[in-house]
């Protein structure tokens, strides 16, 4: 039989009693996580978020109470009162914040019980992540998952914190409005009083809060949901949530120098201390230096040895003599076998004609004096492995999709491109193959990165058409506005000017993941009708899509900028999480699907009706 809560309170959380209570009466309530019985002793773990206290029930202390706890089960809400003791010597717990204490209980009530759960919270073997996600008020129970979202709760208490004290206002942006797709697809939201038409879920907040700057707001911020309908990987989920600000007359080192504030604060309220200023680096550095745009600088950066090898060196091995030679160099990951060398190539991707020399053991065989001009030139040591990525004489594939840098004006060409890009991405898998190897990858090695200066647009193959690297609201920078008046001459030409123009955007990068991106922004509507006249939009079309923003720019915007992060990637790294879905309260699956409401779901056709909404199957 069940008892009612009544008018008991309880004293203290579970996780917080020690030595200094002996002796105290104490009235710990929460779930029972373990159950031993030792005839006259039995033995119940009491768990809530602060932890496990022992309580201990005892035939001589009240054989009705004893009795009354042998019905216990694992996974029942109880009330245990009683007087907290000091363990003897031998039965201390060394492994528990509470193991020197007891509860020696001498009353109890069952406040409710439970069914045989499909996985126990205690459990040291997970569960698979579709029944972890069914059954998450289970789940959420796990002491690592009460961990999680208690960082996330720290990390976003202490960035409110610093913005406010920044005198930034927190301030909140509609989440129905109309729709803009840029780039994801929109959630919809159909309208039951105006049929017909719709509202969208936001991407993000941009032009509401360029519109506060416009307002006179000065410093907005917001942790906001944000929603993309798009195909889910590990580090994205339909709907999210970023760390979104925006601040007037900014320099890009202003926003640069909040953003490093308050994630000091934020990774401070994790218990780690960072180092500011974070260094800062061209895309085309990054692109030259590590393949990609989101550099892990854990791992050494690339070397071109392309002046290592003589003309006849390239010719035998097949090697492209006009483009880079990439020596990857990862450390201290010894000698690798036949097969491990064999295993290397599946996890090449080959981007227009590259091609991997994964066995330098070889390459130093045949050319020796080759071989030591690349490792003194790449700085390898002893157990180092070296792999090459480098062109090859075969005629290259012709690449699809966008590319960020085709123009003959930028520093880095298509072909090149190519070359850094294959060898940046199997930099990444060599190094997380051999993880164990290198032991670069150390639980609380921050390395924070700014990358600067990104492509203002990118060609897009398939569209033959320019588009927006970052979206089309980021300022060019003011030397490349000759360049974006000759290249809107030029809108179908892949070598066009406008793929010289370079935006005054940025993102803030940490061990290889992109934490957010930002810019400052356009606030002259001679130059916003110039982005959206190179990007091939009409300014009927502009007017169409963005008509309210482009007529707020007419009544005296000033110049702003901001950036948003990603609080869920943050949290993520900070826990040591592999995937967003376990510092997510309520995530949805890789299929966009929560398992736990099973939504999403059919409606009903009276539903549809009142909406003016027909499902065409």
């Amino acid at each position: 039989m069940l008892d009612f809560l009544g008018d008991l309170k309880r004293t203290h959380m579970c996780g917080v009693l020690r030595a200094a209570d002996a002796g105290k009466r104490a009235v710990l309530m929460g779930w029972v996580n373990r159950r031993r019985d030792h005839g006259n002793l039995l033995f119940i773990d009491l768990r809530d978020r602060t932890g496990v206290t022992q309580v201990v029930f005892n035939t001589d202390r009240d054989r009705v109470v004893h009795a009354k706890a042998e019905t216990l089960r694992n996974e029942y809400v109880i009330a245990a009162i009683g007087t907290v003791k000091l363990r003897d010597a031998n039965t201390i717990n060394p492994n528990m914040p509470t193991g020197e204490v007891e509860l020696a209980a001498d009353e109890l009530r069952i406040l409710n019980e439970s069914k045989l759960p499909p996985f126990l919270p205690s459990d040291t073997a997970l569960t698979n992540e579709e029944t972890r996600l069914k059954y998450r008020y289970i789940d959420l129970r796990r002491d690592v998952m009460q961990f999680n979202i208690e960082t996330r709760h720290k990390v976003a208490k202490a960035i409110r914190d610093y913005l406010s004290a920044q005198g930034f206002f927190e301030i909140e942006t509609p989440f129905m409005t109309r729709s803009t797709p840029e780039g994801a697809r929109d959630y919809l939201v159909p309208s039951r009083v105006q049929p017909g038409t719709f509202y969208a879920l936001p991407q993000s907040p941009q032009m509401f809060k360029q519109i506060l700057m416009i307002s006179g707001f000065d410093k907005y911020f917001q942790i906001v949901r944000c929603f993309r309908d798009e195909d889910l990987r590990a580090d994205r989920q339909p709907e999210f949530t970023q760390i979104d600000l925006e601040m007037t007359y900014p320099q890009p080192e202003s926003v640069w120098a909040v953003v490093e504030g308050f994630l000091t604060a934020a990774f401070a309220a994790a218990g780690y201390e960072i180092k500011t200023p974070f260094p800062r680096m061209d895309y085309d550095e990054a692109i030259r230096l590590y393949g990609i745009d989101k550099p892990d600088l854990r791992l050494p950066p690339f070397t071109d040895v392309r002046e290592c090898f003589s003309a006849e060196n390239l010719q035998e091995l097949a090697i492209n003599p006009n483009l880079p030679v990439i020596a990857i160099r990862i450390p201290k990951v010894g000698e690798l076998s036949r097969k491990e060398r064999d295993d290397i190539k599946p996890l090449f991707h080959s981007k227009g004609g590259a091609r991997v020399y994964e066995d330098f053991k070889r390459i130093a065989n045949k050319y020796p004096a080759a071989a030591e001009a690349i490792s003194k030139k790449a700085g390898a040591e002893p157990g180092d492995l070296i792999v090459l990525v480098a062109g090859s004489t075969e005629k290259s594939s012709a690449q699809s999709g966008p590319q960020s840098a085709v123009s003959p004006h930028r520093k880095v060409t298509p072909q090149e491109l190519a070359i850094y890009n294959s060898a940046g991405l199997l930099r990444l898998a060599l190094a997380q193959k051999y993880a164990e190897r290198h032991q670069c990858f150390q639980r609380g090695d921050f390395r924070f990165l700014w990358v600067t200066n990104f492509p203002m647009f990118e060609w897009d193959e398939h569209e033959k058409q320019w588009m927006a690297a970052h979206h089309p609201f980021t300022s060019p920078h003011e030397q490349d506005m000759k360049l974006l008046e000759e290249g809107v001459e030029a809108l179908h030409d892949p070598l066009s000017p406008l793929g010289a123009v370079r935006a005054l955007a940025y993102d803030v990068v940490l061990n290889g993941t992109e934490l957010g991106s930002g810019s400052i922004r356009i606030h002259r509507q001679d130059v916003q009708r110039r982005i959206f006249r190179a990007l091939g939009m009409s300014e009927e079309e502009a007017k169409a899509r963005f008509g309210f923003f482009l007529e707020a720019l007419e009544y005296g915007t000033p110049p702003h900028g901001g950036i948003a992060l990603g609080l869920d990637r943050i949290v993520m790294i900070l826990a040591g999480a592999e995937s967003l879905r376990e510092v997510i309260p309520f995530p949805k699956t890789a299929r966009a699907v929560d398992l736990m409401v099973d939504a999403p779901t059919p409606v009903s056709e009276a539903q549809l009706r009142e909406l003016g909404v027909a499902v065409k199957k």
